[in-house]
């Protein structure tokens, strides 16, 4: 008995050394663009999309597991392992086009940052200034523990979307029956489907947890407690998601507003829900801005100096990483600037724009992790076996078909 306890306490202890990446990137996916996404969805169709929210969160713990399983074994993050594995011309796409995705999403981050703290009074001059001071202060001079302690701290914040359910008691059976797959003949259901699924499993989420997984340490040997924590921070990062469909579901969707931003369901939620509804709702985008907003740099960062053999890691200054630091610093200050000098109406077109081109990467990059993490020549005994490789390349060919239809639905104005 004794044995078994010690063995457990052992196991836990090894588990809190290494949790950090999984988690933290699987709530860095509920960013500003993913509480818009689900906020939207909720308003506009209540509960019916849980089911594919569902489906959506089984993806990305599978997808999750396997970037944290390459990372662990080889050493590498996965743009390093693609520039080895298909050459620079595949790699130089690939980068440029992340590049854009997380340059536009970073000022969709900031636009939340704005948002929320404007329900307090905050103006947007002093916000967003702030916001991105500290976030590159954070990034430049603290070591990779420090970082990763502020992230999860951010993420302590996301507990006000369920202490808002608890505030608001929705109809649990109206809510269970959303897990039901219908398929309704409406083309806007159809687009809000795919760009549910589209931000459930982001492309800059991957680079991230590879890179940060091998910028921690982390080993084949104590591979178990990452998968832990990878498929963790997935599943949380569906059940968050959840919260936030469940309260704009719960309060927006019979009242028919149709809210298009995150900052307009707050707003919203405070007349028809209560002060206290609305405000914990801001909280929660204020976190999920703030994590996307430290994330989303150091992805792009990560994942373009592994692309072309470049240093790069948090623990590093500007004297050892330039172009590290240099493109996080480039992409903070650029998004704030954009945020504070564009007209809020120029906004949205440039983070539809984002949203198009992660549409494009991420079929591209999920065949990429496909054939990397399937490769014995690259994974040795660790590669994909036949059932994990079907889930795979199942859910490569569902993300692949649902973002082609996405961007052919946009580009044809429906819904």
């Amino acid at each position: 008995m004794r044995r078994n306890v010690h063995r457990r306490r052992a196991a836990f202890a090894a588990f809190l050394v290494v949790m950090g990446p999984g988690i933290i990137t699987g709530f860095a996916g509920n960013d500003a663009g993913g509480v818009t996404t689900y906020t939207a969805a909720g308003a506009r169709f209540g509960f019916a999309l849980l089911w594919l929210l569902l489906i959506a969160s089984l993806s990305l713990v599978i997808v999750q597991e396997m970037c944290a399983r390459m990372g662990a074994v080889t050493g590498k993050g996965l743009s390093d392992l693609i520039r080895e594995r298909f050459g620079v011309r595949w790699t130089i796409v690939a980068m440029l086009a992340l590049f854009i995705a997380n340059a536009s999403n970073v000022v969709a981050e900031y636009a939340g940052i704005a948002a929320s703290l404007g329900l307090v009074g905050v103006p947007p001059w002093a916000s967003v200034p702030v916001a991105g001071i500290v976030v590159w202060a954070l990034i430049v001079f603290a070591s990779y523990r420090v970082v990763e302690r502020a992230l999860f701290a951010l993420i302590l914040a996301f507990i006000a979307y369920p202490v808002s359910i608890a505030i608001l008691h929705p109809d649990w059976s109206e809510v269970g029956r959303g897990f039901l797959p219908t398929v309704a003949n409406d083309p806007a259901v159809l687009v809000m489907a795919l760009a549910l699924v589209g931000t459930t499993v982001t492309p800059y989420l991957l680079f991230y947890l590879q890179a940060s997984v091998v910028d921690k340490g982390i080993d084949r040997e104590s591979f178990a407690s990452a998968r832990l924590d990878a498929i963790l921070g997935a599943t949380l990062a569906g059940l968050f998601a959840f919260f936030i469909l469940v309260v704009s579901g719960t309060v927006l969707f019979p009242a028919g507003v149709p809210a298009q931003t995150a900052a307009q369901a707050a707003q919203a939620l405070r007349p028809l829900a209560g002060e206290a509804a609305g405000l914990l709702f801001g909280v929660g985008l204020l976190a999920a801005s703030l994590l996307g907003l430290t994330v989303m740099p150091l992805s792009t960062s990560y994942a373009i100096c592994e692309a072309f053999g470049w240093e790069s890691g948090i623990s590093h200054d500007f004297r050892d990483a330039p172009v590290f630091m240099g493109l996080v610093t480039f992409l903070l200050a650029a998004g704030g600037a954009i945020v504070l000098l564009v007209p809020k109406e120029q906004l949205l077109p440039l983070i539809v724009v984002s949203q198009a081109v992660n549409g494009l990467l991420l079929p591209i990059v999920l065949v990429f992790i496909m054939r990397l993490a399937s490769d014995p020549s690259v994974m040795g005994s660790d590669a994909n076996g036949r059932v994990r490789g079907t889930l795979g390349w199942g859910i490569a060919g569902l993300t692949g078909s649902l973002s082609i239809v996405y961007l052919v639905a946009s580009a044809l104005g429906i819904g």
